[in-house]
C-alpha cells in the first residue's frame, strides 16, 4: 500500500545483516505485487539502524523501506517506511513482572519498548492500565509529528508520551520492554533521573537496571575532560542520513575554531580502531550520528571518541553541566530547546586560568575573537630551514616532524643504478638457493 499510495517505480529496501538471507525473496514479492522495482542495500554506509539514503541515491530510489530494529532518526529527503518486525512477546509474563517490580498500584510509570515488541504493546496496556491509574505507554512514532509538542508531552527518539506527574518526567519511573542493548543505555543515559526497570522477554525475566548511570557518566565526564586538553580534533561523520547533520558539522567546526583548536573532518563509514589509529596526530574523535550510535565505546581506541554534546561541556564555557545528558545532536543547533550561545571573547590577559584535571597543567580555557578566527589556515607559515623556504603549519606536519622513523627516503638520484639480477625463489623457510641439509 506505502509503494503503490506513493506511485513509487524505484524502492530500495534496506535489511540488517541478520536479514539479508531473506532480502531476494521479500524483494521478488514486492515487485510481483507493485511493479516496481525493488533494490537491496546489501551494506550499509554506517549503522543498520539508521535510513541509508545515500546508498538509496545511489540506485535512483525514490523510497526506502527499512526492515528491522531502527532508531527512528528523521531522515532528510526520502520517505521512509519502517517494518520493525514482530518478535513473540508473552504478554501475561510481562504484566506479571511488572506487578512484581511495581507493588504500590499508585506508581508513576511511563512503559518504553523496543521497536520489534510495539505490536503487542496495546495488549499489555489493556492489561495494567486498569489495575494503574497513573501508567504512561509510549507511542513509536516515525519521523517528527508536525507542530509544537504540548507542554506536558515528551516526544524524544521516536517515541512520544505525555506526562502529568506534579514534577513531570523526574518523579516517574521508567519500564523498558526489550533487551539490554544500545537504545536502553540511550533511554537511561538521558533520562537519568528515573528509575529504571526492564524485562527481556527472551528470557522472561524482570529486573531493576543496576547499570551504574552514574559510574557511565563520570566515564563520559572523563571525557570531557580529555576534549578540553586536546589541541587537535578529529569530527567524524557517522550519517549522512539524519536530519540536520550538514548543520551540526558547521556548529561544531565553529565551536573549534572559537576555542583555539583544529579540527579535522573525516569520513571513514563504520568507525573501529585500525582505521582511527591512522590519525595519530588526533588528539580525539567527536562522532556525529544517531543517538544509538553516538554512543560508542572507546575503550579499545588508540584516541577517545567523544559525542558532540561532550565536546560542546569541553569547549562552550556558557554549557554547564545539569545533570540533563543530551544524545540527539540536533538539540545543540540553534533554535532547539538546550542551545546555549557562545559568550563573547575576552583577551586573553582577562581568561581565568584553568588547570587541567589529568595532567595538572595550565590551558587556555578562554574563546578566540570570532573575527581573527576566520582569518584562512594558510596564513601559518614559518621558516623551514637555512634556505629561508616557507612551510605550511599544521598538525599533522608538526607531528611527522617529531616522530623517529618517517617512512622510506626516496633519495631521487643518489642510488646508482644497477642491472635486474635473478632474485631468491620458493618460500620464506625454504628457498631454493639454501639447500635442505637442516
Amino acid at each position: 500500500a506505502f509503494v503503490r499510495g506513493g506511485g513509487f517505480r524505484k524502492v530500495a529496501l534496506q535489511f540488517p545483516d541478520e536479514l539479508l538471507a531473506d532480502a531476494a525473496a521479500v524483494a521478488a514479492r514486492l515487485e510481483a505485487a507493485t511493479g516496481a522495482e525493488m533494490y537491496v542495500l546489501g551494506d550499509t554506509t554506517y549503522g543498520s539502524c539508521c535510513v541509508d539514503e545515500v546508498a538509496a541515491e545511489h540506485a535512483g530510489a525514490e523510497a526506502v523501506l527499512h526492515y528491522g530494529p531502527a532508531c527512528l532518526s528523521p531522515c532528510r529527503k526520502l520517505p521512509v517506511l519502517h517494518i520493525f518486525g514482530q518478535q513473540p512477546l508473552d504478554v501475561g509474563c510481562c504484566a506479571e513482572a511488572f506487578r512484581e517490580l511495581y507493588p504500590d498500584r499508585q506508581s508513576r510509570v511511563v512503559v518504553l519498548n523496543d521497536v520489534v515488541y510495539a505490536h503487542a504493546m496495546g495488549e499489555l496496556e489493556q492489561q495494567l492500565c486498569p489495575e494503574y491509574p497513573n501508567i504512561v505507554f509510549s507511542r513509536v512514532v516515525c519521523g517528527d509529528p508536525p507542530g509544537p509538542a504540548p507542554p506536558r508531552e515528551v516526544r524524544q527518539f521516536g517515541r512520544q508520551f505525555a506526562v502529568e506527574a506534579p514534577g513531570e518526567l523526574q518523579d516517574c519511573a521508567m519500564f523498558y520492554v526489550g533487551a539490554e542493548g544500545l537504545a536502553l543505555t540511550n533511554f537511561m543515559l538521558t533520562w537519568n533521573r528515573c528509575p529504571f526497570t526492564s524485562f527481556d522477554p527472551a528470557t522472561g525475566c524482570g529486573r531493576r537496571e543496576t547499570l551504574n548511570v552514574n559510574r557511565a557518566l563520570m566515564r563520559r565526564l572523563y571525557l570531557v575532560e580529555r576534549a578540553r586538553d586536546a589541541h587537535v580534533v578529529g569530527i567524524l561523520v557517522g550519517t549522512l542520513g539524519v536530519a540536520g547533520y550538514l548543520a551540526v558539522l558547521q556548529h561544531l567546526r565553529e565551536l573549534l575554531r572559537r576555542a583555539g583548536k583544529r579540527s579535522y573532518t573525516l569520513a571513514v563509514g563504520k568507525p573501529n580502531p585500525a582505521k582511527l589509529a591512522n590519525f595519530l596526530e588526533v588528539d580525539i574523535f567527536v562522532l556525529v550520528a544517531c543517538a544509538q550510535n553516538s554512543l560508542l565505546d572507546s575503550s579499545d581506541f588508540y584516541r577517545p571518541v567523544v559525542t558532540p554534546y561532550e565536546l560542546e561541556l569541553a569547549c562552550n564555557p556558557a554549557r554547564e553541566w545539569t545533570g540533563n545528558y543530551l544524545t540527539d545532536f540536533r538539540d545543540l543547533l540553534p533554535g532547539a530547546c538546550a542551545h546555549v550561545a557562545l559568550p563573547p571573547a575576552i583577551p586573553a590577559a582577562e581568561a581565568v586560568p584553568d588547570i587541567s584535571l589529568i595532567t595538572g597543567e595550565l590551558r587556555a580555557a578562554h574563546l578566540c575573537d570570532p573575527l581573527a578566527s576566520q582569518l584562512p589556515t594558510t596564513t601559518a607559515l614559518a621558516c623551514r630551514d637555512q634556505s629561508r623556504a616557507l612551510t605550511e603549519i599544521s598538525p599533522a606536519a608538526s607531528f611527522l616532524e617529531s616522530r623517529s622513523w618517517r617512512g622510506l627516503e626516496q633519495q631521487l638520484g643518489q642510488t646508482p643504478v644497477s642491472t635486474a639480477v635473478q632474485g631468491r625463489r620458493g618460500i620464506a623457510i625454504a628457498y631454493e638457493d639454501e639447500g635442505h641439509e637442516q
